[in-house]
């Protein structure tokens, strides 16, 4: 089934987008009566499924300002957000970031696509990518001041997991919803 996109006229698209603050990383905009938040210089996420040869997943947990609590999440990281690796391709990114704050190192990377986390209210996007060929390297942890904690759960028993993190006052990221999909429906 193919329907026609509706036309984006009474949607404000016509109006010239503000720059309203911008800081090092983000910027607040506002186009007509929208306001929403986007990523400053272009940069934009990279975010990793890895899951090992023992059907393992990699998550990380840390804190997250905005939240005021620690976050279980995809490991993920920012693409050309240092002077040193402006331009760079997301794929690299992803490479590093996942050795940076797990310790695996990923064989071969593959492009899944690129996603919106909530479209409504912010313009970043993110490329998820999937992790092929784990090998631990390292203890991970991030770099800096992340301390960033690393968990290798088992698939089967995710929803178990996130359920007895958030009783732990843990915030979960959406894309976690990725790995309970299947099993939400039914």
């Amino acid at each position: 089934m193919t329907t026609e996109m509706p036309q984006a006229d009474h949607y404000d698209s016509d109006k010239p987008e503000e720059v309203m603050w911008e800081g090092r990383f983000i910027t607040a905009k506002k186009r007509g009566r929208w306001e929403y938040v986007g990523r400053a210089r272009g940069i934009h996420a990279a975010v990793i499924l890895a899951v090992d040869a023992d059907n393992n997943v990699i998550l990380v947990d840390q804190y997250r300002v905005p939240l005021g609590k620690r976050c279980i999440e995809l490991p993920a990281g920012l693409v050309g957000d240092h002077d040193d690796t402006a331009g760079e391709d997301a794929s690299v990114a992803a490479t590093r970031e996942l050795e940076e704050e797990t310790g695996y190192h990923a064989g071969r990377m593959e492009k899944i696509g690129q996603f919106y986390s909530s479209p409504g209210m912010v313009s970043e996007s993110f490329t998820l990518f999937q992790a092929h060929d784990l090998t631990k390297v390292g203890d991970g942890g991030g770099v800096d001041s992340e301390e960033i904690v690393v968990h290798r759960v088992p698939l089967e028993s995710i929803e178990d997991h996130i359920a007895k993190w958030r009783s732990e006052g843990y915030a979960i990221d959406v894309k976690m919803l990725m790995l309970m999909g299947a099993k939400l429906m039914g």
